[in-house]
C-alpha cells in the first residue's frame, strides 16, 4: 500500500505484502517528544480529552495525513495491519514516551474499550521467567496459539493494538500472525453450519468479567466474507460436536503454513483489524532473567 508522508518512511514489510511498516523519522520524534511532555500518563488516564490532544499533535505533525492513512490500512481487506515505531531508538524514547505514542496513534483509528483487567484504557504487563496467572497470557514457555481478542466481552473489537515498551534477555517470543483470507481452511470450516451456532465464552478471574457473553465463532462482513471472533482457552462448548470443531479449528490454526512469524522491536507497535488477523506467541527459550513489557489497547473504530 503505498503513500508519501513527509516525515515517515512507508513500506512494505519484509514478511508479508499485507503488512504496511512507517518508521517515524527522528525529526518527528523530537517535536514529539517536546509536545508529548505536556501531559503525563495520571492526566491521560484520568481526563479522556487529553488523549486526542496528543493524539491531535502525532497528526499534525502529518499534516493530518497519518489518520487518514491508517484507517486506509486497517479497513483494506487486503491489508487491515500497520507496524508503526521510531526509525530510531534514543534514551528519549523510554517507556513513558511509547506509552504517550501508543495512545495517540490509537486514538487516531478510533475510541478504545475500557480494558477490564487494568482498570482503565490500556493494560501494561510483562511476561518473566516465573509467572502464576490463569492464562497463556504471560506464560513465556507456552505457545500462544493464534487468537483475537475480545471474544468473552460484550463491546465490540475492531481493532487491537500491541506495544513493546521493554525487553531483555529475549530469545524466542516471535509474533505470529495470520490473515483469514491466507489461511487454508477457512473456507471449509468458516461453511461448517456449527461455526454460525452460538458458543458460550468466559474468561479466568484475572481479566476482571464477571459474565459470559455467546456469540458465533464466524460471521460475515458485508461483502459475505469470513470474519472471525475465537480464543482457544475461553470457549465453552455445549455438546460433543461443538467441542469437535473447536478442536479442528485449532489444530487447523496452529497447522497453518502461511503464519507470518515476526520479531517486533522495542518501540513498535503493531496494530491489525480484529475480524480477519489472528495474532500469537512462539515460546521464549528459557531464561532466569527474561523480561518483556507490552502494553495493549483495542477498541471500535470512530462511527462516520
Amino acid at each position: 500500500m503505498k503513500k508519501i508522508i513527509e516525515g515517515f518512511d512507508i513500506y512494505t514489510n519484509e514478511h508479508s505484502s499485507r503488512i504496511v511498516n512507517i518508521d517515524i523519522t527522528n525529526e518527528v520524534l523530537n517535536k514529539l517528544i517536546f509536545q508529548f511532555n505536556k501531559f503525563d500518563i495520571t492526566a491521560l488516564e484520568y481526563k479522556p480529552f487529553t488523549r486526542f490532544s496528543v493524539s491531535k499533535s502525532l497528526d499534525d505533525l502529518s499534516k493530518n495525513e497519518l489518520s487518514k492513512f491508517l484507517n486506509q490500512i486497517l479497513n483494506n481487506r487486503d491489508y487491515g495491519c500497520f507496524i508503526i515505531k521510531p526509525k530510531k531508538i534514543s534514551l528519549k524514547i523510554d517507556k513513558i514516551f511509547l506509552v504517550k505514542l501508543s495512545t495517540a496513534i490509537a486514538h487516531l483509528i478510533g475510541l478504545p474499550n475500557h480494558d477490564a483487567m487494568a482498570g482503565k484504557y490500556y493494560a501494561r504487563f510483562h511476561v518473566k521467567h516465573e509467572d502464576k496467572s490463569d492464562s497463556y497470557l504471560r506464560k513465556a514457555y507456552k505457545n500462544m496459539d493464534l487468537h483475537t481478542d475480545g471474544t468473552y466481552v460484550k463491546e465490540k473489537t475492531d481493532w487491537l493494538l500491541m506495544s513493546k515498551l521493554e525487553e531483555r534477555n529475549a530469545e524466542g517470543g516471535e509474533t505470529a500472525m495470520l490473515h483469514l483470507d491466507d489461511w487454508e481452511h477457512c473456507s471449509e470450516l468458516f461453511n461448517d453450519p456449527i461455526a454460525k451456532e452460538n458458543f458460550i465464552w468466559g474468561s479466568p478471574k484475572s481479566k476482571n468479567i464477571s459474565y459470559k457473553v455467546e456469540h458465533p465463532v464466524f460471521s460475515a462482513d458485508k461483502e459475505g466474507r469470513a470474519q472471525i471472533s475465537y480464543i482457544d482457552q475461553f470457549p465453552e462448548p455445549k455438546n460433543m460436536k461443538q467441542g469437535v470443531f473447536l478442536q479442528k479449528l485449532s489444530d487447523c490454526l496452529e497447522e497453518s503454513e502461511k503464519k507470518i512469524i515476526t520479531k517486533l522491536p522495542v518501540g513498535s507497535s503493531i496494530v491489525a483489524n480484529n475480524y480477519f488477523w489472528l495474532h500469537g506467541r512462539k515460546p521464549f527459550k528459557e531464561n532466569r532473567h527474561l523480561s518483556r513489557e507490552l502494553l495493549r489497547i483495542r477498541g471500535t473504530f470512530f462511527e462516520e
